[in-house]
């Protein structure tokens, strides 16, 4: 049985981590780029370094498994129309949906990141499947996951002046045991998951489960054999005496109530109906909508590891610059040569048909008698 006590948990509390900051894997990166570029798998969209990165950690740096995982990532937007669910998707259901399960973003950590809530004890599974489906939840899930990736995160980077791509989770389960992991659950629990850890990956920085009583426990034991490694290092089980972990990470302004901290989110029906955070902030929703935001917030943190860092570091930052350079130049190439290939197609094309025209000729005026030579005299 896991102790409530227990720490063996990553926590990071820069921008950053090492892991992160790494010029190795910032070259990594360009790497995994120029792999899906030679191969014309690099789209115009989700292409980006973040992205990248994300899915290189993912397969631990690995770049065919890493391709693979990126390529069926692309193939799952495609194929489920995210973007058209992202754009379109209407959750009417909403209100009633959060009466039966409530859960939402509220606010931000001590490190920038947002918090997200569940109160899984207070759902009412039944109310919560006549209210909705799992289809219309799980496509509501996209749809939010989608708004974190590119409204949250950003807003959240500008706001705390740091590179946030993670989010920090709380799961209230007072109450929750063995008889809640009904089949429906069962189902809504396996859908999240694998969307969250296939196509949404390195996407949580902490869980921390609180009120967790022996009968959670031995369903956390059960649920546990679902979750990676990387995931697992970040799940931190509590019991009810789970405050003091929470403020180490939350400020208590930033802390519901009804988890030991000072919000109530009175004016917008509850802290967990509010989606209170920097991402709905009018001046930073602004700089989001200007294209060149995001890629110059990541060009100033890497300035800032670049400053801080050792001369050998900063001969691989160098190698980095370098290296995206090469990037351009074999962007170009690659474009001239598929013109160039095009021009030749549409040659080679016309030099048939006129081969074509010449075979016809030679076939319409070839005699049909073979030619005698004539005796001398």
């Amino acid at each position: 049985m896991m102790q409530e006590t227990d720490r063996d948990i990553h926590i990071s509390d820069g921008t950053m981590n090492k892991e992160e900051q790494s010029p190795n894997n910032e070259e990594m990166v360009e790497a995994f780029r120029n792999l899906l570029l030679l191969h014309g798998h690099l789209p115009d969209k989700h292409g980006d370094h973040n992205t990248l990165r994300r899915f290189l950690k993912m397969r631990d740096f690995d770049l065919e498994k890493s391709k693979e995982a990126f390529l069926n990532y692309m193939k799952w937007r495609v194929d489920y129309k995210v973007d058209l669910i992202s754009q379109k998707f209407k959750f009417e259901e909403y209100g009633e949906v959060k009466k039966h399960y409530p859960h939402g973003f509220h606010k931000v950590d001590k490190t920038g990141r947002p918090i997200y809530i569940e109160r899984l004890g207070m759902t009412d599974l039944n109310a919560f499947l006549k209210a909705t489906t799992i289809e219309r939840y799980v496509n509501y899930h996209i749809k939010e996951q989608e708004k974190t990736m590119s409204l949250r995160y950003p807003a959240c980077s500008i706001a705390s002046d740091k590179h946030v791509s993670s989010t920090t989770t709380i799961l209230d389960v007072s109450g929750v045991g063995m008889s809640n992991f009904s089949k429906p659950a069962r189902s809504l629990f396996m859908e999240i998951q694998k969307i969250d850890s296939n196509y949404y990956p390195e996407t949580l920085h902490r869980l921390f489960v609180v009120n967790a009583s022996s009968g959670f426990r031995m369903l956390w034991l059960a649920l546990k054999t679902f979750l990676d490694a990387r995931t697992l290092a970040k799940v931190q089980v509590l019991g009810p005496n789970y405050l003091g972990e929470l403020l180490e990470a939350i400020e208590p302004s930033n802390l519901p109530t009804f988890l030991g901290g000072n919000c109530t989110c009175s004016d917008h029906g509850g802290c967990l109906f509010s989606d209170e955070g920097p991402w709905n902030d009018p001046g930073i929703k602004e700089k989001i909508e200007e294209p060149s935001t995001i890629e110059d917030a990541h060009s100033e943190t890497m300035d800032k590891v670049s400053e801080n860092a050792p001369a050998n570091q900063k001969e691989s930052l160098g190698k980095v610059m370098i290296t995206m350079e090469k990037y351009a130049a074999l962007k170009t190439a690659v474009k001239d040569s598929q013109k160039r290939i095009e021009m030749l197609e549409i040659s080679l094309h016309e030099t048939k048909k006129v081969l074509i025209g010449l075979a016809e000729i030679i076939e319409a005026i070839q005699p049909n008698q073979p030619i005698t030579k004539c005796k001398p005299v």
